[in-house]
């Protein structure tokens, strides 16, 4: 989903950039939280990862492309804060570097695919996590649906986007469905390959997977509790 330039007006682009903006702000910030000697090279790992899968693009329409966005996977890997920064700094060095995706929609591809599908993968994750049973075994299957939605979400944002401050000729009903249709389609693949990543990284190291530790922390209360007992 990189925005090319001139799809958007300016007073929109300018207003995804303020947001944007913001965002990695307030990111660098609290990512101190979630952050450490252990975990930050994670970060760089997750960054990586997304920056290659990002490079397999395939066109949408009206000058959009689709491709694995990498969200809720790095959300759950090394929390929502560090993972706004990573998927900034892949889609900069993308725009800048390699042309993919303009580069004043920067702030708009940063809102979309950095913000949003990170809000919406987190939250969703967290959501799952309160309700199903308290293992680590639920930690993939709950960081899969998280990037199911997060994806359609993300087109619908973009379509909105569109509504408010599009250039392009296109026909919004037109627009809308084939975002809404081929990024429901890519959430299903994101899904697919979020789950099986988080499920690698929690069977090898649980401790270093930012939406476990919690479970952890649970589980090794049980343990000294049933101990003590």
């Amino acid at each position: 989903m990189h925005v090319p330039d001139g799809f958007l007006d300016a007073p929109t682009s300018l207003a995804t950039g303020v947001v944007a903006a913001a965002a990695v702000a307030v990111s660098l910030r609290a990512a101190r939280r979630e952050l450490d000697d252990r975990t930050a090279p994670m970060a760089g790992l997750v960054a990586t990862f997304v920056f290659a899968a990002q490079m397999i693009n395939f066109p949408v329409g009206a000058g959009t492309s689709g491709h694995l966005m990498g969200g809720a996977l790095a959300a759950v890997l090394v929390g929502p804060w560090t993972a706004v920064l990573c998927l900034s700094v892949v889609l900069v060095v993308q725009a800048l570097l390699m042309a993919d995706g303009g580069i004043t929609a920067i702030g708009t591809n940063i809102s979309l695919i950095g913000i949003v599908t990170v809000a919406v993968g987190w939250g969703v994750f967290v959501l799952l996590r309160k309700v199903l049973p308290a293992r680590l075994s639920i930690v993939a299957p709950a960081a899969a649906a998280g990037a199911l939605l997060s994806v359609p979400v993300a087109a619908l944002v973009f379509t909105g986007l569109f509504a408010i401050g599009g250039n392009a000729p296109v026909d919004l009903t037109a627009l809308t469905a084939t975002m809404l249709g081929w990024h429901t389609v890519i959430g299903i693949g994101e899904a697919a390959v979020t789950g099986l990543v988080v499920a690698s990284v929690v069977a090898a190291r649980p401790d270093l997977v930012h939406g476990a530790r919690p479970l952890l922390a649970e589980r090794v209360l049980e343990t000294r509790a049933a101990v003590a007992s």
